[in-house]
């Protein structure tokens, strides 16, 4: 539990520093130079994700509480929205106009559908961390870009290009989910 939980807090370092400290961050981009920055960025964002996926595997679920019957069903169409929001962050598209940030947004609904469905101590460190990490990200950044500006409208195509992004990555994820997380959804 302890990589797992290592993962997820390096993953909040990483993720929430640009946000909650600009200065320092673009202080640190310019010493380093914008590419090597980047390149520190990702390696640590790699780090993250390799002790976050080790640490999942190798943890012992310990159940914290019991989950709704109706908690996983629920979970399955929740998670499908977070989906469509994390591909309507991608181009142009009228979601952007109703959601600030629909990509965190998404990220903020997948982790609270996994909680709905999974009460033991591993899903709670995992979904119950991104959650947490979307919604402070959400609310720095905010405070630190000010007033939204709402993008100018899109073609309703663009809508329809995401949900349909969505829909697909989920399918793949539903259908795949074994092989990801150890855990088949359907048979």
């Amino acid at each position: 539990m302890i990589m797992l939980t290592a993962g997820v807090l390096l993953w909040f370092a990483v993720h929430l520093f640009p946000a909650a400290a600009p200065g320092p961050r673009n202080n640190l981009s310019e010493k380093m130079g914008s590419n090597p920055y980047r390149g520190l960025f990702t390696l640590l964002t790699l780090a993250s994700l390799l002790l976050i996926v080790f640490g999942w595997r190798s943890s012992i679920p310990e159940n914290v509480y019991l989950p709704p019957e109706w908690g996983r069903h629920l979970a399955m169409l929740i998670v499908l929205i977070g989906f469509i929001l994390f591909s309507a962050s991608h181009g142009k598209n009228n979601i952007q106009r109703i959601i600030r940030h629909p990509q965190l947004s998404g990220v903020f609904v997948w982790g609270i559908a996994h909680l709905l469905a999974n009460g033991e101590s591993r899903s709670i460190i995992l979904f119950g961390g991104f959650t947490l990490w979307a919604l402070v990200a959400i609310v720095l950044i905010n405070r630190r870009d000010g007033a939204w500006q709402k993008p100018p409208a899109a073609p309703f195509k663009k809508d329809v290009i995401a949900v349909v992004g969505g829909v697909v990555v989920y399918a793949v994820v539903l259908f795949s989910h074994r092989w990801i997380a150890g855990i088949p959804l359907i048979s």
